[in-house]
């Protein structure tokens, strides 16, 4: 059965097809390595910025190193670190007691809501039901 797992994986995909074809054209496989790098920068980035908030923001890291992978050979060690310390930061933080869990919980939230105050939501949402508070302004407005 080991010997069919061998042999399965040595066929030619239809992607190692695809590589191979833009492989043979260097110039439309420069072109296809930016567009590579630029997608997987923009999904990094968007990452990044949604790391503090609720949601996937780890997940969209990890998405745009792995769209990086695909091509860059410092994209698929940063991934392998980054993997690592995710999971050794998240296993610690299982391992301590609920004090420094709740640590922790209020210094995210404190960051969501001081950037979404910078950001200038407060205000906004505050125009839309008629609350014109000066404290909900984001000092980047005043």
């Amino acid at each position: 059965m080991t010997a069919d797992l061998e042999t399965s994986s040595d066929d030619p995909t239809r992607w190692r097809a695809f590589r191979a074809g833009l492989e043979r054209r260097p110039k439309l496989y420069l072109v296809y390595r930016i567009v590579v790098a630029v997608v997987g920068v923009a999904v990094l980035a968007v990452g990044v910025l949604a790391i503090p908030y609720p949601g996937p923001g780890w997940a969209i890291v990890f998405a745009g190193l792995g769209i990086l992978a695909t091509e860059f050979a410092w994209a698929r060690s940063a991934l392998a670190w980054l993997r690592d310390r995710y999971r050794q930061l998240m296993d610690w933080y299982r391992r301590q007691g609920r004090p420094v869990q709740a640590v922790g919980a209020i210094g995210t939230a404190a960051l969501v809501v001081a950037t979404l105050w910078i950001l200038g939501t407060f205000g906004l949402v505050g125009s839309w039901i008629g609350v014109e508070w000066e404290w909900l302004r984001s000092p980047l407005q005043r």
